[in-house]
């Protein structure tokens, strides 16, 4: 801090005095209640009347404060990205980046196209604590993506992915120093099979639940929240149906089950439900953690839904993802409580023969398919700056389908 020199021209508030500074690494602001210069360099003796902030906390002996964001200069805050690989994931590194933090991935798997882009990538597992412990040295902020999705399997691995996991990474982010955390959560941990119609965040937790998944995400977002303080700030967000270029998940399930014959319609197809795209999913996170960084109380310790804003009629939504692949739409229907009645039986039948395959029919998918799920927004728009893309038909028709 010896080679601290102010920059710029103070920026006068009602209540203070706001000083660009550059430490040489990094360009910062100190927040100063009461600035004073000696021998053209800064003041750095302890001062009554001034506060010093880093990343919005106030830190004992710090002369500066990291600027997180909406300025022309470089950032100097590292994120943490679990999962970054995935879908989402790589959406997120994209947009972190470009907003000029620095970036670094850990995933199972290898991803030079993120190398390329400046990610710092570690190869290796979530579940693995040892390896999650390196991964937040020097890192002030996560972003939690990496889980274990499906409405099958065993309810172990569900557990060490989604709860274990996001438990080991709380614990060594806090003992690193990391100072904010989001956590990719879905609306699932709100679904025990009734309609949700216009959801908000003040729904509680199902009592029942009709696969692991959710159940397992719902105690990682618990988790989550419940370790929200003054060290480290939290929320979850629910991405609800993530879909864009490059989907490797929601449209090419839908086409491949149809082309297996697989793919029926629940009931009259008439229920509605919520999308989001993967852009905006993405921007949601930035925001998310650009308001934990300023330690935003409307924002800290709470979830929020995030989806296009725009309810659709399920089948439309399946009929207009089987149109880009040139696939008529099954006409074959079934109604819900015998889709219903069906899963059940074949979910009970794999699980006596010890099948590790997913079920051509589930109680989870059956429900999903035929009953209403979407959800109200508002507190993300209100609380996080989210804006929904707008144009979601026109987005649709740029996705290519191989």
């Amino acid at each position: 801090m010896s080679k601290a020199k102010p920059i710029e021209a103070t920026i006068q508030t009602s209540q203070t005095t706001v000083l660009l500074i550059d430490t040489g690494e990094v360009v910062g602001l100190l927040v100063d209640m009461g600035y004073s210069k000696k021998g053209g360099g800064l003041d750095r003796r302890p001062d009554a009347n001034r506060q010093y902030f880093t990343l919005g906390r106030p830190i004992a002996n710090h002369t500066y404060f990291i600027f997180p964001r909406r300025t022309p200069f470089s950032v100097s805050i590292q994120v943490l990205v679990t999962g970054y690989g995935g879908f989402l994931g790589k959406a997120i590194c994209k947009r972190l980046l470009q907003r000029g933090y620095s970036v670094r991935g850990i995933a199972r798997g290898s991803y030079p196209e993120m190398a390329a882009l400046g990610v710092d990538c570690l190869r290796a597992s979530v579940a693995d604590e040892s390896a999650c412990d390196r991964a937040c040295r020097g890192v002030q902020a996560v972003i939690h993506t990496a889980a274990l999705a499906g409405v099958w399997g065993k309810a172990i691995d569900f557990e060490r992915a989604n709860v274990h996991a996001t438990d080991a990474l709380l614990k060594v982010a806090t003992k690193n120093g990391v100072q904010t955390f989001v956590y990719t959560s879905s609306p699932s941990v709100t679904f025990d099979g009734s309609p949700q119609r216009n959801m908000d965040e003040s729904a509680p937790y199902p009592t029942r639940w009709l696969c692991h998944y959710p159940r397992t995400k719902a105690v990682g977002e618990r988790h989550t929240l419940d370790c929200n303080s003054s060290q480290l700030a939290t929320c979850a967000l629910r991405p609800h149906l993530i879909w864009g270029p490059g989907d490797p998940h929601l449209i090419p399930r839908v086409i491949e089950r149809c082309r297996q014959g697989r793919l029926m319609r629940v009931g009259d197809g008439k229920n509605l439900i919520d999308t989001v795209h993967v852009d905006a999913a993405a921007e949601a996170h930035c925001l998310a953690l650009e308001r934990l960084i300023d330690r935003d109380s409307s924002v800290t310790g709470r979830p929020f839904f995030l989806t296009d804003g725009q309810p659709i009629e399920c089948w439309q939504w399946i009929t207009e993802i089987l149109n880009l692949a040139k696939i008529s739409p099954p006409s074959r229907s079934i109604s819900l409580a015998k889709a219903y009645r069906i899963g059940a039986i074949l979910e009970g039948l794999y699980t006596v023969l010890g099948k590790r395959a997913e079920p051509p029919m589930t109680r989870f998918v059956a429900k999903q398919l035929g009953v209403d799920h979407y959800f109200n927004i508002e507190s993300a728009k209100m609380r996080l700056g989210y804006k929904p893309l707008s144009n979601r038909t026109e987005l649709l028709q740029q996705i290519s389908i191989q």
